[in-house]
């Protein structure tokens, strides 16, 4: 474990390799699962306000969903999250020509109509990040088989899962942690 801040890292940020390889998943990740993507409290009021400029790029079933659901939802557990299609993928999510779920959230952002990028769950992916009561977070490791053509193809590449989620990671917990985060993944190989 490393700790970075107020934030413990697990080892396997360090340890495991790992570069999503899109075309041999197809997207699973947008799809397997309970429920859709986790959302922080801080991102509910912009799931709200970025509804219409997104709308073009969901699918009329995500669009449906998301009528019935609202732009999140409050689980059993109260947690929020996306809404699914039918328990399914993400209501935000829409396949591409090659079969590959792509983020509607996402393809808006990249195309200039929002500022927001995606939730940031999605965009840490394979970490997950879960709090205690006394406000610390950690950053774990997700292991799950979907992924498993993303660590074969990782590890041919020989790219740490921090140094594929370096974006992510700065934009959860800023440049300077992200920094910090390095030097000790470094010295500590």
């Amino acid at each position: 474990m490393i700790k970075v801040g107020e934030v413990l890292v697990s080892d396997d940020i360090r340890d495991v390799e790992f570069v999503c390889h899109l075309e041999k998943c197809k997207g699973a990740c947008c799809v397997e699962g309970d429920l859709g993507a986790p959302l922080d409290e801080d991102e509910l009021p912009i799931m709200k306000e970025i509804q219409e400029q997104v709308k073009p790029y969901l699918t009329p079933d995500g669009l449906k969903s998301i009528e019935e659901q609202g732009a999140y939802i409050l689980d059993e557990d109260g947690d929020y999250s996306t809404p699914t299609i039918a328990g399914r993928e993400c209501a935000y999510a829409h396949y591409n020509a090659e079969g590959i779920l792509k983020c509607g959230i996402e393809q808006a952002y990249l195309d200039g109509k929002i500022s927001y990028r995606k939730p940031i769950s999605c965009h840490m992916y394979p970490i997950r990040i879960t709090k205690n009561k006394k406000g610390f977070e950690a950053v774990n490791y997700h292991k799950w088989s979907i992924c498993s053509a993303a660590c074969t193809f990782g590890k041919s590449l020989q790219v740490p899962l921090y140094k594929f989620l370096k974006d992510p990671l700065i934009r959860k917990y800023g440049e300077g942690w992200y920094q910090e985060l390095v030097e000790k993944v470094e010295t500590k190989s």
